[in-house]
């Protein structure tokens, strides 16, 4: 049995899935949600497609993994299930960027407004747990720009195929190119927020 947890194309999950059939190797696509530190939390969500006897064999293993193990069906569409839970991602972190980087030029601190972003309705696990990175400006890698900017074109080119118009997807995408292209490619990609300060005319205060 193969169980392969890489973010790829459908099309390349098929090829994967043909060849393993072909050795008589029976074949999930078993994509996750999770760096290093949630794994350490035991916060991993993993996505699984394939034959459903094969994931009942296999479903206890891997919930070891983390909090959540949803099958989502056969084929490849686990690998689509998490293609679209990066795009979100960048989307959602590009939004965060401007929002702050508005409210710091308002003369708001980053502190004060993520702290606030963070106890409304709109907070969330991930605000709260990118909210250092922002508020000090601590770009350690957790998910690099070049890999977003790899599941992005894979989001796009799914959206494509399957004639779904996703025009933030298509600008998060081009301003996570141009952040590549100034030079931020060994950071976490929650550098957007120099991008969209310098672009805003500002320099983000030191906490």
């Amino acid at each position: 049995m193969l169980i392969d947890s890489s973010t790829v194309s459908t099309r390349m999950s098929a090829l994967i899935r043909r060849e393993s059939a072909a050795r008589g190797t029976d074949f999930l696509a078993a994509p996750v949600s999770g760096n290093p530190k949630v794994i350490a939390a035991g916060k991993l969500t993993v996505a699984v497609t394939g034959p459903r006897e094969v994931f009942g064999r296999v479903e206890p293993l891997l919930a070891l993994l983390g909090r959540g193990v949803t099958y989502v069906g056969e084929g490849e569409v686990a690998r689509l299930v998490k293609i679209a839970h990066n795009v979100f991602l960048g989307v959602v972190t590009q939004s965060l960027a401007e929002i702050t980087v508005l409210a710091e030029k308002g003369g708001v601190s980053r502190v004060a407004f993520l702290e606030f972003l963070n106890d409304s309705v709109l907070g969330s696990d991930y605000t709260r747990y990118k909210s250092p990175a922002l508020v000090n400006l601590d770009f350690t890698p957790t998910f690099t720009m070049p890999l977003l900017r790899k599941d992005l074109d894979l989001g796009l080119s799914a959206a494509r195929e399957l004639e779904v118009p996703m025009p933030l997807a298509a600008a998060t995408a081009q301003l996570v190119a141009g952040a590549i292209g100034a030079g931020h490619v060994e950071e976490d990609f929650a550098t957007l927020i120099l991008e969209q300060a310098r672009n805003s005319g500002i320099t983000p205060a030191s906490r």
